[in-house]
């Protein structure tokens, strides 16, 4: 007979490979669908990856019950959420609340992007270039290649490149709609996040506060929990010298974490197949990834600094998914890492089916089983 795992309050166990990927599952609304509305769960998720404009909407899709597009779309005009650079120095959908106040604890991947341009910013005095920026953006927001022209006018010998790059790591810019919205295109243009949202930054919350959120945990951990092992965000700024967990106070430092207040999910508790896009939180949230990434599939989701729409069968990532348009019809292909069964195989067409009648608007679809990526070649650039 196997082992059992023994827990006490003395000694919490630590998780299998398995319950801690459905008590990650579980924190991420992954495991079943949340009847949250889009803007409380860009809140509980802390956050959307939102370096490309489609991928915040599939994140949605694949965690919240009867979700349509147009409601995430309907918060960024209203200016509830907006997109701006925040964790490991990458674009974020963020609550309004969020946007203004977690900048000094992701302060630290700004500081080191603007500190690998600093061949290019010889001579730039960073100070005066924050300052006239502000100006520039809060006047009316500026495409990037007017603002570029306009700080290469006081800066002529500096790179361009790194003159824009140093602008938003000085200040905390956000994208303006019409970019981002659902169906809908628009250059980037910035101004500061203050002057869209038309109110000053609060004070920034603790580091104790975010991690907690970021966790998922209770304020006031019980006795006897299950450690997950690590269990950590991956965010450059949030993280810092140790893992997050460390700084939580008292006995909360042992990171004896678990979702919410409801009992951990069991370990064979059904994880129906999930389509998620590039960089989604799940994939990139955690330093140890196995959790949701088998071994065996280490670095078959993503090159460099690109990653690959994937697909979660059982919870845990074994094959990749890509839609493209061919006259008027949506083919969405399925490259499985590993063959599924044919349970598998029906429930993953289910699915697909069911996100592409949400979030396609082509008048026919067709879903195929197939091979669309050469792991030496270069990744495509948007597989939402």
């Amino acid at each position: 007979m196997a082992a059992q795992t023994h827990r006490t309050a003395a000694h919490p166990a630590r998780l299998t490979v398995r319950e801690l990927n459905r008590a990650t599952l579980e924190r991420q609304l992954l495991l079943r669908r949340s009847s949250m509305s889009a803007r409380e769960a860009v809140g509980h998720l802390v956050g959307l990856q939102a370096q490309n404009t489609k991928p915040p909407y599939f994140q949605l899709y694949a965690r919240l019950a009867d979700f349509d597009p147009a409601e995430l779309s309907s918060l960024m005009e209203s200016r509830e959420v907006v997109r701006l650079v925040t964790l490991r120095s990458t674009l974020h959908t963020h609550t309004a609340d969020d946007a203004l106040t977690l900048g000094p604890l992701v302060r630290a991947p700004r500081d080191r992007e603007l500190a690998s341009f600093r061949h290019g910013l010889e001579g730039v005095d960073l100070d005066r270039l924050a300052a006239l920026t502000q100006r520039l953006v809060e006047e009316r927001p500026r495409p990037l290649k007017e603002l570029r022209g306009e700080l290469l006018a006081h800066w002529p010998a500096a790179d361009p490149l790194a003159l824009t790059v140093a602008a938003r790591c000085l200040l905390p810019l956000v994208q303006v709609t019409p970019r981002g919205l659902w169906g809908r295109g628009g250059q980037v243009a910035l101004t500061t996040v203050e002057h869209w949202l038309g109110r000053s930054a609060g004070p920034a919350p603790t580091l104790d506060t975010v991690v907690t959120r970021y966790l998922c945990v209770r304020p006031r951990l019980g006795q006897g929990l299950p450690e997950l092992g690590g269990d950590h965000p991956d965010e450059g700024g949030v993280r810092t010298a140790q893992a997050p967990a460390d700084h939580l106070p008292g006995r909360e430092r042992r990171r004896t974490l678990r979702p919410s207040r409801r009992p951990a999910p069991r370990p064979d508790a059904p994880a129906p197949p999930r389509f998620l896009p590039e960089f989604d939180n799940v994939l990139l949230g955690h330093a140890d990834r196995t959790r949701v990434i088998p071994a065996v599939n280490k670095g078959r989701n993503g090159k460099g600094n690109q990653t690959y729409g994937s697909v979660l069968i059982d919870g845990f990532l074994d094959a990749l998914w890509q839609v493209r348009q061919e006259q008027d019809t949506a083919v969405l292909t399925v490259q499985p890492l590993r063959k599924p069964t044919r349970a598998q195989t029906a429930e993953i067409t289910e699915e697909a089916a069911r996100m592409l009648a949400v979030m396609s608007d082509a008048p026919d679809h067709d879903i195929r089983f197939g091979t669309f990526l050469d792991f030496g070649d270069r990744p495509p650039t948007d597989l939402s």
